[in-house]
This record gives C-alpha cells, sequence and structure tokens, in this order.
C-alpha cells in the first residue's frame, strides 16, 4: 500500500507499503478494538485502528504501529474500501482517484460532520503495484488525521 503523493488538504507524508505480514501480537478487545498497542501489518488494519504513523519516511512499509484510541496518536482508520474495477492494475491516477472519492463518502458518516466543516483531515493507503501484482492487496485504507497534534479518544462521532 502506497500513501498518496498529494490529496485535498492532505497529510504531506508520503509512504509506500507492499510487502504483507502478520499482525505481529496485537491485541483485540471483544469489541474488536485494539486492546494494546503493536506494530500492525496494513493489510490488517480495521475501521477504527489508531495509528501512530513511523517519524522516517519510506518507499516501502510493512506495518504501522496501532495503539488503544485513548493513548496518543495522530491517524485513526475510518474506513477500508476494496477496489474491484479489474484484475490488472490500475495505475496510480485511478486509485488516488478512487480513494479521494471513496474517503471522502464515507467521512461524515465517521466523524459525525462533514468533511469541510471538520478540523481534521483525511489522507489514505493505496495498494502498490508490487502488492496488487503479487495478489496480496485490493484496498483503500482511509485515515482521519490531525496537523500533528496528537488525539487521545476517537474520532468515531465526534463532530471535530
Amino acid at each position: 500500500m502506497r500513501w498518496p503523493r498529494a490529496t485535498v488538504c492532505l497529510v504531506a507524508i508520503v509512504l509506500a507499503v507492499a510487502a504483507c505480514s502478520g499482525g505481529g501480537g496485537v491485541k483485540r478487545g471483544k469489541d474488536g478494538r485494539v486492546a494494546a498497542a503493536g506494530d500492525l501489518s496494513v493489510f490488517d488494519l480495521l475501521a477504527g485502528d489508531c495509528v501512530t504513523p513511523p517519524a522516517d519516511v519510506k518507499a516501502e512499509l510493512e506495518k504501522v504501529r496501532v495503539v488503544p484510541c485513548k493513548d496518543p496518536h495522530t491517524q485513526e482508520a475510518f474506513a477500508v474500501e476494496k477496489y474491484d474495477k479489474g484484475d490488472a492494475y490500475p495505475g496510480d491516477q485511478a486509485l488516488t482517484a478512487f480513494a479521494d472519492g471513496i474517503c471522502l463518502e464515507r467521512y461524515q458518516a465517521y466523524v459525525g460532520v462533514a468533511y469541510q466543516d471538520s478540523k481534521l483531515f483525511y489522507t489514505y493507503l493505496l495498494p502498490s503495484a508490487r502488492s496488487w501484482n503479487e495478489g496480496k492487496d485490493r484496498k483503500i485504507v482511509c485515515l482521519v488525521t490531525t496537523t500533528g497534534e496528537q488525539l487521545t479518544v476517537s474520532v468515531k462521532d465526534s463532530k471535530k
């Protein structure tokens, strides 16, 4: 998966994600939420997972650090959507256009306020050509993000 290079009012960090790996021992409670911090494969992210992205920008990465939403974090997954418009890798432009639309469409239902009225931003993870061609990845992960300030609660229904 990859972070997009440019999206409307989004975080400027660009990361690429490609290889698949296991959940890294992340424990989830009965409600499915992360119960203890740990490294998680980007392919295992779920809506509601709170994320502390890596400080260093890498061309590719396999895992992200997830934490209970009460712990300091700057991002939260709010939608995971499958791109199912064919088997061939569609390219950056098609994936970015799809992600911009689907994340914007899902934003208000999760945060509780229209994106244009929100104090938060969104970004997303995209499949890389490599993960796509290896058959590992067809998902877009939409993430609410801050401008760097730490959150210590979930943004779900926060109307922020």
